[in-house]
């Protein structure tokens, strides 16, 4: 780990787990709550079955492991935790498409709430990019993250906000789900319009001349020096920039190759309609 040399690190310092059981309890929950789903939609699609588990593993590595154990001691580890949260597990989560599968199991009255005009203004397109847009910086660049190192239900909360904030926004991204739409075309505007704001808030904290978050003084191994905790803020701020930037190029990809299907087919689609009137 940051600030630790290579006699002091071995594989201890790796297989650590920090088990908490609210969030444990919470997977536990969803796993149930989509099994439950599951088995009163028997035609669901069990690709979006793993995609769910594999997005709940994802979920506790980030959580639980050691990342969980270091995330509120160096700054660089709980960046780690915030891009496997919102950029890995919660496109995980939009490709298992947990509100259709709702919908499809659950009784009139929840079918009405998912049809409602609130659940459909949170599920818009632009209230998701906003949501994105203003949660990223809010989370690293104010008084909020102080506040998080201070008190654990705010960092919990946090952990939480990642994933819904990275749901929304990836849910949009992939168009799995009902709902408001963009062309498949603009989808990748769409992810590449946000890459800007992983950007800024990463090389504001790369450039940053001193410790913005004084509570991780407090926070940080025994031994540290406000230089060593001022480095590993800069390398917070580089996993941030390039991290974050590299895995919304890579989420372009399947929608990229989506979009060039479907162009493809409609393709198709107009050349057969083009012929069968003679033109």
């Amino acid at each position: 780990m940051p600030g630790m040399s290579t006699q002091q690190f071995s594989w201890h310092h790796l297989n650590q787990w920090h088990f908490g059981i609210i969030p444990i309890a919470l997977l536990g929950i969803a796993l149930y709550l989509y099994a439950s789903a599951m088995r009163r939609v028997p035609t669901w699609p069990r690709t979006r079955a793993a995609w769910f588990a594999l997005a709940v593993v994802v979920t506790f590595l980030a959580t639980e492991s050691v990342i969980g154990v270091y995330d509120m001691t160096y700054f660089s580890v709980h960046m780690v935790q915030h891009l496997l949260l919102i950029m890995v597990a919660a496109p995980l989560f939009a490709l298992s498409a947990p509100l259709d599968l709702a919908y499809d199991a659950g009784n009139p009255h929840l079918r009405r709430v998912l049809d409602s005009r609130a659940l459909g203004l949170v599920m818009h397109p632009l209230f998701a990019f906003a949501a994105y847009f203003v949660f990223i910086p809010l989370t690293h660049l104010t008084g909020l993250f102080n506040l998080m190192m201070e008190h654990e239900w705010v960092h919990h909360t946090e952990q939480i906000g990642f994933l819904v904030v990275g749901y929304l926004f990836f849910r949009v991204a992939f168009g799995r789900e009902r709902g408001t739409t963009i062309h498949r075309g603009l989808r990748l505007v769409y992810v590449m319009a946000a890459v800007p704001v992983d950007t800024f808030t990463g090389l504001a904290l790369v450039m940053s001349s001193h410790n913005p978050f004084p509570s991780y003084v407090a926070m940080a191994p025994a031994g540290s020096t406000p230089r060593s905790i001022l480095n590993n803020i800069h390398l917070g701020g580089a996993i941030m920039w390039i991290g974050g930037d590299a895995l919304m190029l890579l989420a372009c990809i399947p929608i990229a190759v989506a979009w060039v299907k479907w162009e493809t087919v409609r393709t198709k689609e107009l050349d057969k309609e083009l012929d069968a009137q003679g033109l």
